[in-house]
């Protein structure tokens, strides 16, 4: 439509001259109509081949105004102008400044040999059309260039986005397994030891409804927080983390039943804790109470230190005759990496048969 209507006007400049300089007649011939149609038609290809279609008009042009006079500006070689400015490439639009001062210079020397004069106006026009089209083209290309941009860069941004929650979604898989393998270890070891116990009660005649009924409640909490794991690594949603120091009763009651003698101190300033430090406490004093109960010899201390500016705990326990403590068992590869995430330290050190853990979490790291 744009190479159509662009000929159809130029027809109608052509014919609006009416000058034909071969014959001195006042018709359009067909050489005219030819180089109009070579000036105006191939706008068709102006995307694909732009820089192409305007040498080919312009040379069209150029020839139309050495054998006619066609009224106004080269209209064809004009619009290219705007597409070869409007098309990427530096070096196309190198070329295309060049080209079009060779047309302008093209019909500068045709008007000048048939009116015998210096062309000043048609100059002056002619560079006023040009720069008009260039600058048209200009601020179009960069236009879509920004545009270009910014679409990458909200395609960047989904990128980095979705790739981020993809981290976020395996580090909480990864908190959750941690957390699974906590809570399941303590309560398969408070339900061994109970079942110990109610078998040695039941042999020797006493009630046993007392030992069963903690089993139960062990069993129905621990069945409860591997539901609310696997619900949450099944519906990738996130899951309530453990209830943090406010539950320490709950778990040293649970433990004290269990048959282990815990004796608990607690200093400083009662404060709301972060969440991060909070749960991984109450996570590493689970698993610590649970070591102690297993390769212990019935008893614990626990000393929790509410500082300014960390949380430190101490757990201590006799080691069992058996069994030795070890600095380098599974739980306390899970409490180190709990605590490593977190900026802080945890140190155990067996020792006079005694093993002794001691764990620092600073609160700004969190």
């Amino acid at each position: 439509m744009v190479a159509v209507l662009v000929f159809v006007v130029s027809l109608g400049l052509l014919a609006a001259s009416g000058t034909d300089l071969q014959d001195g007649g006042g018709s359009v011939d067909a050489a005219g109509v030819l180089l109009t149609a070579l000036a105006s038609l191939p706008l068709i290809a102006r995307r694909r081949w732009p820089l192409a279609v305007f040498l080919i008009t312009a040379a069209a042009s150029v020839a139309l105004r050495a054998v006619a006079e066609p009224a106004g500006p080269p209209i064809g070689p004009i619009v290219a102008l705007y597409f070869v400015a409007a098309a990427p490439g530096e070096q196309r639009r190198r070329t295309a400044i060049a080209l079009a001062a060779l047309l302008l210079t093209g019909h500068a020397i045709a008007i000048a040999v048939s009116e015998d004069a210096f062309p000043g106006t048609a100059l002056a026009f002619g560079l006023l059309f040009c720069g008009g089209a260039w600058l048209a083209g200009e601020r179009t290309r960069l236009r879509s260039e920004q545009l270009a941009e910014l679409r990458e860069r909200a395609l960047r941004a989904e990128r980095d986005a979705q790739r981020e929650r993809r981290l976020a979604a395996a580090e909480e898989r990864i908190r959750i397994a941690r957390d699974l393998h906590d809570s399941a270890g303590h309560a398969i070891n408070v339900i061994l030891v109970h079942a110990g116990l109610g078998r040695l009660r039941a042999a020797e005649g006493a009630d046993v409804q007392d030992t069963l009924r903690t089993i139960e409640d062990v069993a129905r909490d621990t069945i409860a927080d591997i539901d609310g794991f696997v619900g949450a690594l099944r519906d990738d949603a996130p899951v309530e983390g453990p209830p943090g120091l406010a539950a320490l009763d709950a778990l040293l009651d649970r433990q004290r039943t269990a048959g282990l003698d815990v004796v608990t101190t607690l200093s400083g300033e009662r404060q709301a804790l972060p969440p991060a430090v909070d749960r991984s406490a109450y996570r590493i004093l689970q698993e610590a109470l649970t070591n102690a109960a297993r390769h212990g010899s019935g008893s614990a201390t626990v000393d929790i230190d509410l500082g300014a500016d960390c949380l430190e705990l101490t757990v201590t326990n006799p080691m069992g005759d058996s069994v030795a403590a070890r600095a380098d068992g599974h739980g306390l590869v899970g409490m180190r990496e709990r605590v490593g995430l977190l900026g802080g330290t945890l140190t155990g050190i067996a020792r006079d048969g005694r093993f002794r853990l001691h764990v620092r979490l600073p609160y700004a790291r969190s």
